[in-house]
Parts: C-alpha cells; sequence; structure tokens
C-alpha cells in the first residue's frame, strides 16, 4: 500500500524528484516510478498495481505534462480512481500552467515559483493532508485557496440585447406560462421565460440578468408558484432591482409577496385580453424612456385573498436566503414578515398602533436568525445598540437613526431612491447594523414611500424598546 502515487510527465523527472524526496522524508511510502519499479519488472503493470494500492494521487500538471501521453493517461486514471473509489487528487502545478477541466474541481497548489522555504512549507502541506494531520496553514495557502476556489473572474450581469418581460412559473403551470409566452411573442412584445434557456447556458446567472434587466416581471401565481423556491427567489431579484411586476393569479391566492400589487385575474383559465396587452405595451414604453411604470393600484376591493405564510416557514425562508448570504431577500423577506404579522402586507406600511399587534417572540426570531447568520454584525438588536437615545423610552429621529445604520450619510443627507441603489451602501463588508431596514420596494412610484418607511421603521423600533433585557 503506497501512501501517495506521484504522475509526471518525463521532462519534468528532476523537480519531481526532488518532491518525492521531501514527501518520503516526512515518512510518506511514495510510488516513484525511478525508485519503485526494479530492472526486468513490466512498467505499464507496475504503474496499474501503485495506482490501485495508492490512498492518494499527486499528479503534476505542467506544460510537459500537457503535452505527454503517457502523462495524461496517468492524470485520467488519477481522475477516475477520485470518483469511483475515494483516492484523493492532488493536483500540483509547474509552470505557470491552466488546470485541466477535472484538475479545476480540485483544490490544487501551484509549485511554479516556489523554492527555499516556500517550496518546503508547501510540501509540508501536502505531507500532512496525505498523512492525515493537520495541516500547517500560511499566506501562499490561503492564496492557492483562493485562486482555486474562483478559477474565473466574477461574471458581470450586463443587460441583455434585448431586454424582455421575464414570465415566471412553476413546472406544474408549464403549459399555461408556455402559451402565456407565447401570446406576448404574437403581440409583438419581447419575451423571456426559463423555456428560453439554451443548453450550455449558465443558468444561475442568465436568470438573474433577464431578471435584473426586465422591462417587467410577469408572475404566474398559483399554489404550486407560492410553494416554489425557484420562484420565489425570482420574485425577490425582481424586487431587488426594482423592477415593474404583473402578477397573472391562475389558481388560488394571491402571493405573499405580491399583494400589494395589481393583479390579472385568469382563474378563468384565460390569456390576457386586449386591454392588458395594451397596458404592457403602455408599460414598455414607460420603461424603455426611463419614466415610471404606470400600473393600476392594488387599492379597492380584493377580488382574491392573499396567501398567509405560517411564521415557522416563514422563519425557515429567512434563515435559507441568510445561510446563502442573500442579504437583499432576506431583507424583503423580513419586511413581509413584519408586515403580514401585523395584517398589513397589503397596505405596506406600520403605525405604533399597528406594530403593537406584532409579538416581541417574532422579533427576537428574526433578530436571531439575523445576528446568527452575520456574526453579530446584522439584526435588530444591533441597530439598537447602535441608535441615537436619550434613555431606553426614547428613540431616534428617523434621519438619525438612518445615518447611524449607514442608511444615509448624514441626518441632513438624502436616502437613494431605489431599493438597488440604497442596498448596495451596505457595501461588500455587509455594514454593521444596516439590515433589516423594512424598505418596501414595490411602494417606492408611490408619491408617499419615504413617509411610508418612516413610519414603519419608527413602529418597529418603538417596539423593539419594550425589550426590558438589553432594551433598545
Amino acid at each position: 500500500m503506497n501512501d501517495v502515487f506521484v504522475s509526471y510527465a518525463a521532462a519534468d523527472a528532476v523537480w519531481v524528484r526532488t518532491l518525492a524526496e521531501h514527501l518520503v522524508g516526512h515518512g510518506l511510502s511514495t510510488f516513484f516510478d525511478q525508485w519503485s519499479v526494479e530492472p526486468g519488472q513490466v512498467v505499464i503493470h507496475e504503474l496499474e498495481k501503485a495506482l490501485l494500492s495508492s490512498t492518494n494521487g499527486i499528479a503534476v500538471i505542467s506544460p510537459a505534462s500537457l503535452r505527454s501521453t503517457p502523462a495524461m493517461d496517468e492524470y485520467a486514471a488519477l481522475a477516475t480512481a477520485s470518483a469511483a473509489r475515494g483516492l484523493r487528487f492532488i493536483p500540483v502545478l509547474l509552470g505557470h500552467v491552466d488546470t485541466p477541466p477535472f484538475a479545476g474541481n480540485r483544490v490544487w497548489r501551484d509549485f511554479s515559483d516556489a523554492s527555499g522555504q516556500e517550496f518546503t512549507a508547501k510540501v509540508a502541506e501536502l505531507a500532512a493532508v496525505i498523512a492525515g494531520r493537520a495541516a500547517p496553514t500560511d499566506g501562499t495557502s490561503h492564496r492557492d485557496n483562493l485562486a482555486a476556489s474562483h478559477p474565473s473572474p466574477p461574471q458581470p450581469l450586463t443587460p441583455p440585447e434585448h431586454p424582455a418581460f421575464v414570465v415566471c412559473y412553476a413546472p406544474a403551470d408549464a403549459a399555461y406560462g408556455s402559451r402565456l409566452a407565447e401570446q406576448l411573442r404574437t403581440a409583438g412584445l419581447p419575451v423571456w421565460s426559463t423555456g428560453d434557456l439554451r443548453p450550455g447556458d449558465a443558468q444561475f446567472w442568465t436568470i438573474r440578468q433577464q431578471l435584473r434587466h426586465a422591462v417587467a416581471v410577469i408572475v404566474v401565481m398559483t399554489p404550486q408558484s407560492q410553494d416554489s423556491e425557484d420562484v420565489t427567489r425570482m420574485i425577490l431579484e425582481g424586487q431587488v432591482h426594482g423592477r415593474p411586476f404583473v402578477p397573472v393569479l391562475l389558481d388560488g391566492d394571491v402571493n405573499y409577496h405580491l399583494a400589494a400589487t395589481w393583479h390579472v385575474d385568469a382563474r378563468d383559465g384565460a390569456l390576457l385580453d386586449d386591454v392588458e396587452l395594451d397596458l404592457l405595451r403602455t408599460l414598455r414604453r414607460d420603461v424603455e424612456r426611463g419614466r415610471p411604470a404606470r400600473l393600476p393600484g392594488a387599492g379597492g376591493v380584493r377580488t382574491a385573498p392573499v396567501v398567509r405564510m405560517t411564521v415557522p416557514a416563514s422563519l425557515e425562508r429567512l434563515r435559507d436566503h441568510l445561510a446563502e448570504g442573500e442579504y437583499e431577500h432576506a431583507d424583503l423577506l423580513t419586511t413581509r414578515l413584519v408586515l403580514e404579522t401585523a395584517g398589513r402586507l397589503g397596505e405596506g406600511w406600520l403605525s405604533e398602533r399597528h406594530v403593537a399587534t406584532v409579538p416581541l417572540e417574532l422579533l427576537a426570531g428574526i433578530d436571531a436568525l439575523w445576528t446568527a447568520h452575520s456574526q453579530g454584525r446584522q439584526g435588530f438588536r444591533r441597530q439598537c445598540a447602535m441608535a441615537p437615545v436619550d434613555g431606553w423610552r426614547r428613540g431616534p429621529r428617523f434621519p438619525e437613526l438612518g445615518a447611524a445604520l449607514g442608511w444615509r450619510d448624514s441626518a441632513e443627507a438624502a436616502v437613494p431612491r431605489l431599493y438597488h441603489d440604497f442596498a448596495e451602501r451596505a457595501g461588500p463588508g455587509r455594514r454593521s447594523g444596516f439590515f433589516p431596514t423594512l424598505r418596501d420596494p414595490g411602494h417606492e412610484n408611490a408619491p408617499d414611500w419615504y413617509d411610508r418607511w418612516s413610519s414603519t421603521v419608527l413602529a418597529v423600533h418603538a417596539r423593539l424598546r419594550e425589550w426590558r433585557t438589553d432594551p433598545c
């Protein structure tokens, strides 16, 4: 049984011998063909036996090895053994070479410029990993880890060639969703849905690109889409970037996230009528000319109730978004959860009278999730600790609170008008205390959006000051 099998090209033999000698010096049983294959033995048979009896494999990847058929055959055998029986496959880069695809899926170590102490330290780390010991770490290892785990530069979400109406629907509603998309195309409107994904597309980035620059987001609302994590994420992504929404109610109740939005009633299974198609044409012209989207308001008598999410289900979704670092999505969900608990989801804002019905236990549960997933940098209690207060009964004025939490540069400065621009102020380091903001982008086109938002924030913070232990 060998601890490690070393694969390489003949042109790299001198360097590889030094590597193998160092590994042996760390007490590892190392298969290196120049000393492991004895005279008279059949080389190919000995290589096969060594591969089968090794628990780790190092593939030295260099310009020479990429040109060497035997080296590439050994590389393929190591890759197969890694997938089939769990052999630890360690690519070692030599000579500033790009990693082959399979090696790119493994954390590699780059020895291209390593010499002296750096070479010794890198070999010691390899030996510790192979032997199952705690590996020493240094700045070089950290740099290699970052480069191996992020092999490509960030993919910019540039606008698509033709921004479109993005139609979102759950798989169970694909028949209606496809018919709706075709109707819009026939009407001369630009349309995109996941049905337009092509083989080879990076689906995550393509969907985000379309949503970020959508003319509007059309959501087919059914119980299935309400329960779909993918549809929910598409809604939240569109809302983060301030896209207009045109919900189409096909079955059930109005989507939890779209309660304050006008919707088309299609519960008879019909597609859009001429008036609704004209509304989309007008909406397209408004968006292309940079005007505010003109859509009917959500006021008046509701023709369908709104889905009510249970608190445990909402908190579970909040936990998922936070665990994935989707702070903006989690922020919007937090606002909806507080509004719904107060029975104000459709209205989209709160006063102190309304927020009195929100249990402190719920606010504590929300705060605990934000705290746990942000290392204590976000959450209601963190905001309370940063807020300028005079005694626990007196809260801050809204401008001073916003300045303390990073929502504005100073109490006198303006707040960004659009949620996406506003949320970017949190920065890559996620500025402490910035979230939750309790800001609802669904009302950004309303002239009194700022008054609604400030009322909600001050009402919730007044309620938070009722925490008698560690009060705000």
